[in-house]
């Protein structure tokens, strides 16, 4: 997998700076750098104006003082104050990241309401750096100019619309402190994908095993087969009932078709190993018949994609799932919950105000799976504690079916062999970068798959 980019919370990245000055470098030339890397950014986007730099205590205000002199020295009208009458450009330097009270309202609804570009150095003021929630009121920048690297805030929601363009400015701190911080949350990027030899035959791409839904309601199913057969799968069987396969049947070119009547069959079916990798939820239903399903796809040894229907069945009992997942600790499980999915399987980690990623990590581990907490700031967390947010997926993917499609997905790398943190990982960005393809137009999940990169 590509590596990808780390991210520092507002602690590591005091840490960072302390490791830096510790090198040899000194704290005023870090300022230094970052506040003429301010500056020039700004002229690089905006021709000379009367500027207002709003300056608070500590180093983010110290930024905003330097980048103020330089932009003097190039021939800016340049104001330190707090005062923005008759600005033409604002720069926020008032808290960066480390924000530790609430910003007051007033103030950030006098800088929002100026109808001018918004710089802020660091972080928009009022915007918690680790959760990406506003402490108080917030300022809604153009553009921010953060340093050495992003901070969580930057890419989870609402943060990232707070922030406008996120630019990383180099200030001198040397790479070599990226080991001591352990840094275990990065950006989600491009991945690399399983590649065969020209000897390889189609079970050397593995063989994935999709659960239909009622005969009413296979499409889901349908959705994740097709993404699991197109990211490179070597080849997919839907399992179902009789009436259920008939449907299939009439839309499976290359699909295969198993017919499984009960849970038993479905585990008999899954003996042949070469079956190496199992998806159950979309439309699969919610009761007893589908979490008998899912505690015999887990008890097969397959790695296994739970979707949608399969996590409801457990609502009333997620501890019996997290049980059935431990029995065989060394395969591979993935969960897709949205938001409410995942309320109903972690009640205590929904809706309170932690950070999304770390919510998802105390989640993976307590499921002893890897999570995939979709949305539009989707965040991947695997038990070992790392986590990854993403941030290329378009408001077009909000469209039926498209969960379905990265089940698929995922399933499809699983079957490829590809480690269960690495799969979720890359079946999200994939998935992204398909809506992205499709470009701004309405977009259907059948549509997505079209538009799928990289496959086979």
């Amino acid at each position: 997998m590509a590596a990808m980019t780390e991210l520092l919370t507002p602690a590591q990245m005091y840490h960072a700076d302390a490791l830096a000055i510790a090198s040899g470098i000194t704290e005023a030339q870090l300022i230094e750098n970052a506040g003429r890397a301010v500056a020039e950014e700004i002229t690089r986007r905006y021709g000379a104006r009367k500027t207002a730099v709003l300056c608070g205590p500590g180093n983010n205000g110290a930024d905003g003082i330097v980048a103020a002199r330089y932009l003097k020295q190039w021939g800016w009208p340049v104001t330190v104050s707090d005062d923005i009458t008759g600005a033409a450009l604002i720069i926020d330097a008032l808290y960066g990241a480390g924000l530790s009270r609430d910003f007051p309202a007033e103030l950030a609804d006098k800088i929002n309401r100026a109808g001018v570009p918004i710089v802020a150095i660091d972080i928009p003021s009022g915007l918690d750096g680790l959760t990406g929630f506003p402490r108080g009121a917030c300022v809604k920048a153009d553009l921010t100019i953060t340093f050495f690297r992003k901070k969580p805030a930057h890419l989870l929601l609402p943060g990232r619309m707070l922030c406008g363009e996120v630019v990383v400015a180099d200030i001198g701190i040397p790479e070599t402190v990226l080991p001591e911080l352990k840094i275990q949350l990065r950006e989600n990027t491009k991945p690399i994908l399983p590649s065969f030899d020209s000897a390889a035959h189609k079970y050397m791409r593995g063989h994935a095993v999709i659960v239909s839904g009622a005969k009413f309601n296979t499409g889901a199913s349908r959705l994740a087969a097709q993404a699991a057969l197109k990211i490179g799968a070597g080849l997919v069987t839907i399992a179902g009932n009789a009436d259920e396969l008939l449907v299939h049947a009439a839309h499976a070119t290359a699909l295969m078709l198993a017919q499984t009547e009960t849970a038993l069959a479905l585990g008999l079916l899954l003996n042949d190993r070469r079956r190496n990798t199992v998806c159950i939820g979309p439309a699969a239903g919610v009761g007893s018949d589908t979490s008998a399903k899912v505690r015999a796809v887990l008890a097969s040894g397959a790695a296994t994609v739970l979707d949608a229907d399969a996590l409801t069945s457990f609502a009333q009992n997620p501890a019996e799932l997290f049980a059935a997942i431990a029995e065989l600790p060394d395969r591979p499980v993935i969960l897709t919950p949205h938001e409410g999915e995942f309320a109903r399987l972690f009640s205590d980690l929904a809706n309170v105000p932690e950070a999304k990623h770390e919510r998802a990590l105390k989640a993976a581990k307590r499921a002893g799976a890897v999570i995939i907490l979709k949305g539009a700031d989707t965040v991947i967390a695997s038990p070992d504690g790392r986590a990854a947010i993403n941030s290329n997926a378009p408001p077009s993917l909000a469209t039926a079916g498209s969960g379905d499609v990265l089940a698929g997905l995922a399933t499809g790398l699983l079957a490829q062999g590809m480690p269960g943190f690495e799969a979720a990982c890359a079946a999200v960005w994939l998935h992204g970068d398909a809506a992205n393809r499709h470009g701004a137009r309405p977009l259907t999940a059948e549509t997505l798959l079209d538009h799928l990169s990289g496959a086979g």
